[in-house]
């Protein structure tokens, strides 16, 4: 138990580091949360700060969510050791939550952060990389259907948590599947207003690709 609390610390304390935020701070730039969505993600820093920062921004994100899975969860920390086989199968799932939870709620940053996407693609990273290929492809046909990133990222999340579940994995990882995917519809709670609302932006060059096809 020692073993997954303190890596969830330490996991939550990585999430926290949001690589939009440290670029401002680190250059003297502006506060992304002041600006577009006021989200700190890479999609925001694309819209309002341009290709090169938002793919800065995208490789700390993901980065620090593969460290959390495919580095400090099977790692044995000096001085607290592993822990028996039934709570050590639960280092990936605990680690994984809590890189996005801190990314989400950053306590370096006044716990606003980003939606968890970037950080959850990192996570997936670190557990299996081939669980990215649903995520992905749920991801490009979504938004080729219907031209919102918010909802192809809400179903990128639902369909990584149904190849958990049915893809023979441990039981410790379909709750992360789960949970993960409620995070990443919590987050994204404004995202449905607005679609609800007819106000939410699409990915213009996506959605018109497929609304061609749709009328060929």
């Amino acid at each position: 138990m020692i073993e997954l609390f303190v890596k969830g610390v330490i996991a939550y304390l990585l999430g926290s580091v949001i690589g939009s935020l440290l670029i401002a701070r680190l250059t003297g730039g502006v506060d992304i949360r002041t600006l577009g969505s006021g989200n700190a993600g890479a999609t925001n820093a694309l819209r309002t700060q341009g290709k090169a920062v938002a793919l800065t921004v995208l490789a700390i994100d993901i980065a620090k969510g593969w460290v959390a899975t495919g580095l400090l969860a099977p790692a044995v920390l000096p001085g607290i050791g592993v822990a028996a086989p039934e709570l050590h199968a639960w280092c990936a799932t605990v680690c994984g939550l809590a890189v996005i939870v801190g990314h989400i709620y950053p306590i370096w940053y006044d716990f606003r952060g980003g939606k968890g996407v970037a950080t959850l693609i990192g996570v997936v990273l670190g557990i299996n990389a081939w669980l990215l290929v649903p995520m992905i492809l749920t991801w490009l046909v979504a938004v080729i259907l219907f031209g919102y990133v918010g909802l192809a990222s809400m179903l990128a999340a639902v369909a990584l948590a149904i190849a958990i579940i049915f893809g023979g994995y441990p039981r410790p990882l379909h709750n992360f599947g789960v949970l993960a995917a409620l995070l990443i519809i919590y987050t994204h709670r404004g995202n449905i207003s607005r679609m609800r609302a007819g106000t939410e932006s699409r990915a213009r060059r996506l959605w018109l690709l497929g609304a061609r096809r749709g009328q060929a």
